[in-house]
């Protein structure tokens, strides 16, 4: 059930509706998430400037995407779970990698060494150690692979709570006739 409504520009506040105009006019239209993050211009500014950033990672593509439906798998968002799975695909994953990634690990144990790290700096983060990150080096992972998993983390749970909160679903798939 919806807790929030998506707005309209023109009932957003004037900072929200300049970036919803802007995204509109970008991309033919906001999408619902972001339409509802435009109650706050400082979450919806904040959501579109870290997402953007994100962006730039280091971290491939496939790997973001498993490590993304990981933790959204955590998180319980069904929202992000199809979004994630559906980038998955797109990304070249299999359904195999996208169900291994949904349990939290992968075929390939470099990966696997970054997804369980992934999910523990969502689930306990106060339980992880000198030797995870020396592990996740010697896997060959970077300093800066390993910063940026804690921001891929950080923008999944923003995106997977403000989902949860608010009351956005996915919509519902209708059986063809």
């Amino acid at each position: 059930m919806r807790r929030l409504n998506a707005l309209e520009p023109e009932q957003a506040p004037a900072r929200s509706r300049e970036l919803l105009n802007d995204i509109i006019e970008r991309r033919g239209s906001a999408g619902e998430m972001v339409a509802t993050m435009a109650h706050s211009p400082a979450l919806l500014e904040g959501y579109l400037t870290f997402s953007r950033a994100m962006k730039r990672v280091k971290i491939p593509r496939p790997l973001s995407e498993k490590i993304s439906l990981a933790v959204q798998e955590w998180i319980g968002c069904a929202m992000c779970k199809q979004a994630h799975e559906r980038a998955a695909l797109a990304a070249g994953l299999s359904e195999g990698d996208v169900e291994l990634a949904r349990q939290g690990t992968s075929t390939d144990a470099r990966e696997a060494a970054l997804i369980g790290v992934a999910v523990r700096v969502l689930a306990d983060p106060g339980s992880l150690t000198d030797e995870d990150v020396a592990e996740l080096r010697a896997h060959g992972w970077s300093d800066r692979v390993i910063a940026e998993v804690v921001g891929l983390v950080s923008l999944n749970l923003l995106t997977g709570a403000f989902n949860l909160l608010t009351g956005i679903e996915p919509k519902a798939e209708t059986a063809a006739t």
